[in-house]
C-alpha cells in the first residue's frame, strides 16, 4: 500500500509539472509574438510574400497610416504601420554610409525625419521616391558645419536623394551590402516596386544612423 501511494503521488507530481511547462510554453510564445510585432514573418518565403496592397486589404489597413523607418547601421528599410512591422527590406547608401550628409557631393545619406515629395518610374534605377532632403534640419546641419569648418564655405547642400532601385542584373550590390549610391538608399528592384505600390506623398519617413 505504501509504495501503490508512492507511484500514485509520483504521478500528481508529473501531471503538474506537465500542466506548468504547456501553460509556460503558451505563455512564451504569446509574448514574443507581441514584442516582434513581425506581420510578415507569416509569409514563409521571399517569393511567395503577398504584395504590400494585398496585405493592408487582408489586414482591414489603409496605406496612408503607414510610414517609412530606415536603419543605416542593420541596413534595412522598415514599412510601419503604427507599431507594427509589415515588411522589411534590405538596403544600401551613399558610398560613405554612416556619416550624415552635411554636403552636395559627400555621398552621404541624410538622417533625421523627412517626407516623400514625390514619386515616379525611373528608367536606370526601376522607380524612384523622392524625399523632402533638405529638410529645415538639413539646412541647419549644412550652416553648423561650415561654422565648424567641417565643410568648404562654397560648398552646397546638394538634393535629389531619394530612394531607389539598381540597374538592372545588379540584385547583388544590395545582397552584399555594396554601398554605391551618391546618398541614395537603394533597394533590388523587386523591392522598390512593391514598396512603390503603397508610397503616397507625404508619407513620413525616418532615417537613423
Amino acid at each position: 500500500m505504501k509504495n501503490n501511494g508512492a507511484y500514485i503521488l509520483i504521478g500528481f507530481c508529473l501531471l503538474g509539472l506537465m500542466i506548468v511547462l504547456f501553460y509556460y510554453h503558451k505563455a512564451w510564445n504569446t509574448i514574443k509574438t507581441e514584442n516582434t510585432c513581425q506581420i510578415d514573418t507569416v509569409e514563409p518565403t521571399h517569393q511567395q510574400r503577398l504584395p504590400l496592397p494585398v496585405l493592408l486589404d487582408s489586414m482591414q489597413l489603409i496605406k496612408e497610416d503607414l510610414q517609412i523607418r530606415i536603419d543605416k547601421s542593420e541596413y534595412l528599410l522598415f514599412v510601419i504601420y503604427d507599431t507594427l512591422v509589415l515588411r522589411t527590406y534590405p538596403t544600401v547608401f551613399g558610398t560613405d554610409p554612416v556619416s550624415d550628409k552635411l554636403m552636395q557631393g559627400d555621398r552621404a545619406t541624410p538622417e533625421g525625419h523627412f517626407k516623400v515629395r514625390a514619386f515616379y518610374p525611373h528608367q536606370s534605377w526601376s522607380k524612384f521616391i523622392w524625399i523632402d532632403y533638405p529638410t529645415e534640419d538639413s539646412w541647419k546641419k549644412h550652416h553648423t558645419a561650415k561654422a565648424d569648418n567641417k565643410i568648404p564655405q562654397t560648398a552646397k547642400i546638394g538634393g535629389e536623394i531619394g530612394i531607389h532601385g539598381v540597374p538592372n542584373n545588379n540584385t547583388a550590390l544590395i545582397t552584399s551590402k555594396t554601398n554605391w549610391t551618391w546618398g541614395c538608399v537603394s533597394l533590388t528592384n523587386e523591392d522598390v516596386n512593391d514598396l512603390f505600390l503603397v508610397v503616397y506623398e507625404g508619407m513620413p519617413i525616418e532615417i537613423t544612423p
